[in-house]
């Protein structure tokens, strides 16, 4: 008498089964949806290169693109380069920049000493940069920012990416026969420009997809140098000018001053530099306008 009730029962379980068999079949065979990630961030970088006293055509560099709201996410210096570099980093805008540049005496920075493997100990250059800092560390700077300098031992390329910014700026800027070398820890550093002048290749190490490199060494002062500075500073012009060129073309923008006629210890023309950094810097600002444009169209910058 119950095997009929049976039957009911297994038929229902059946078809209970069956039917979350087809649901099971027809959820996993349903596309889902495809969740494309968020475009990756792009990093800009400024590269600053080295060239001593032409160096103050950074600061007209750094107006126009301050002023045409040119994002910067990183920058990367080299001896003076790195001096600028560094402020900007911290927070002093471009306009700050040129009122330091244009009060800024000679003697606040070089400290002469008697010849003993440089004649300019650099202490000045270093205790400046603290200062104006407020002795903030370089990776407690508002912009990333990266110091190049030369291991004189090992003949390296070495980028300071934290510690003491005025050391790094310090070792950075000491050119050889100048500054005497900068001892931290087990080594002596030199000059970045010995080894990296226009240090594209640095910023791409550290992931820039953009750099935007200034170079203030493609020309050289005509005249003869009269003094064993001139002549060194002279000398290691031209370096920087040859060595510039082994990384400038993997930068996707070169800004070049024209600063050819102005001596690498010469003071008295910032006015001459900065105005030559600013019209290099509106010459190249459609090309960079057309990747900033290319970028925010991807999603890449706000």
């Amino acid at each position: 008498m119950q095997y009929p009730n049976f039957m009911k029962k297994m038929n229902r379980d059946v078809v209970c089964t069956v039917f979350f068999a087809i649901i099971l079949v027809v959820v996993s065979c349903t596309p889902k949806p495809v969740i494309t990630p968020p475009p990756k961030p792009a990093k800009i970088a400024l590269v600053l290169g080295a060239g001593a006293s032409k160096g103050f055509a950074h600061v007209g560099v750094l107006k126009i693109l301050e002023s045409h709201k040119i994002p910067i996410h990183m920058i990367v210096g080299t001896s003076v380069g790195s001096f600028v570099g560094c402020l900007y980093a911290y927070g002093y805008d471009a306009y700050q920049l040129q009122t330091m540049s244009i009060s800024l005496q000679r003697d606040e920075l070089i400290d002469l000493t008697i010849p003993d493997n440089g004649f300019v100990k650099g202490e000045k250059l270093e205790s400046y940069v603290n200062w104006a800092l407020k002795d903030t560390a370089i990776e407690k700077l508002q912009i990333p920012f990266h110091a190049v300098a030369t291991n004189i031992r090992t003949g390296e390329e070495v980028v300071f990416g934290k510690g003491n910014a005025g050391t790094a700026v310090r070792a950075s800027c000491s050119i050889p026969g100048i500054f005497r070398p900068v001892q931290i820890s087990d080594n002596t550093y030199a000059d970045g420009g010995v080894v990296s002048p226009l240090a594209v290749d640095a910023a791409r190490r550290y992931g820039a997809d953009v750099v935007i490199a200034v170079d203030i060494s493609a020309s050289i002062d005509n005249s003869s140098p009269t003094s064993t500075v001139e002549t060194i500073l002279q000398s290691v012009n031209i370096m920087y000018g040859r060595m510039t060129q082994v990384q400038i073309g993997r930068a996707d923008v070169v800004i070049k001053p024209n600063v050819g006629h102005i001596g690498s210890a010469d003071f008295s023309k910032r006015h001459e530099a900065i105005l030559e950094g600013e019209k290099a810097a509106m010459e190249a600002l459609p090309r960079i306008n057309q990747i900033i444009t290319s970028l925010r169209q991807a999603g890449r910058i706000p």
